[in-house]
């Protein structure tokens, strides 16, 4: 199990299971929801993330749609304003904010996406595989819930 919370500690949550790798975004979306040069996030099936209190604290916000859908959302606590675990019923798991993990799972870096648009003044000194976009369609999660 991981756990994580926010700032204030209003809001926390379990991971009870598996998560993925951590993939850092440099789109313009996530640079400006996190105040830095990416996010770092993990993703679980979305079965596994378990609100242990604070849910009614969790805010999703959704941003206009720029070019085709789905649109950026983002999670947030509505007292603090800390990235959160993002639920969205589309889609079969929750994207995870790492920086919201207050217990440490034994996950490694992936990939970056979205270099096309990183922000100029920070430099990626690692080597792992980098994407002027998204990663190639066979190694993202799926993008909708399978239909019962």
């Amino acid at each position: 199990m991981t756990e994580g919370s926010c700032l204030c500690g209003g809001v926390k949550f379990a991971i009870d299971g598996r998560l993925t790798p951590l993939q850092y975004c440099h789109c313009t979306r996530c640079r400006k929801t996190s105040g830095s040069a990416f996010v770092a996030a993990v993703a679980a099936k979305m079965e596994a993330l378990r609100w242990i209190s604070g849910a009614d604290l969790v805010e999703v916000y959704v941003a206009p749609l720029i070019d085709t859908p789905p649109p950026y959302r983002v999670a947030f606590c509505r007292r603090c304003g800390s990235d959160l675990p993002l639920y969205d019923p589309e889609r079969p798991f929750v994207v995870v904010p790492a920086g919201s993990l207050d217990s440490h799972p034994e996950i490694t870096p992936l990939r970056h996406i979205f270099v096309g648009l990183k922000a100029p003044w920070f430099e990626i000194h690692d080597g792992l595989p980098r994407f002027e976009g998204h990663a190639p369609p066979e190694q993202r999660l799926p993008a909708t819930r399978a239909k019962p």
